[in-house]
């Protein structure tokens, strides 16, 4: 399976913007220079987040956005669901016998619904907050949740 940049992209920008420590919203022009992504197509994964109540967003001159909860209670897998959609590698490896014609006869399918598995559990096995710690300058710093538009 291969990841979009919507996928790629988002991921990026969410680590980003929990790198920031949740005190303050980060402006989208923040994130997308830190990130070298368009504001423009920063906006779409933004938004498609925002739906998915993985941030928050504040208006006027000192908005920008934050994390809806703490980074901790956020997984990869809920940041890629949010921009990509299912993560399955094919239609026939979640349980529709509407997605293949063979899928009542098709063995092939157990061998597409374990990669699914491995994957969603490989995914959601991984926090923000995990990958924020493991950026160098903040081994020390705790990613926050709550931001000033928040309150």
């Amino acid at each position: 399976m291969k990841m979009s940049t919507k996928g790629r992209y988002g991921l990026r920008a969410m680590i980003e913007l929990a790198s920031h420590g949740g005190e303050t919203p980060v402006p989208l022009s923040v994130i997308a220079r830190s990130e070298e992504i368009s504001e423009r197509y920063l906006e779409q994964l933004m938004t498609k987040m925002k739906k998915a109540d993985l941030i928050t967003s504040c208006r006027g001159s000192t908005g920008g956005y934050c994390l809806a909860r703490d980074a901790a209670d956020i997984s990869v897998g809920d940041i890629l669901r949010a921009v990509e959609g299912n993560l399955n590698p094919v239609d026939c490896s979640v349980d529709s016998e509407a997605a293949c014609e063979n899928s009542g006869v098709c063995v092939a399918k157990y061998v597409w619904q374990k990669v699914n598995e491995s994957i969603n559990q490989a995914v959601d096995g991984i926090s923000l907050a995990e990958l924020v710690a493991k950026i160098p300058e903040n081994e020390e710093k705790q990613p926050g949740a709550v931001c000033a538009c928040q309150k």
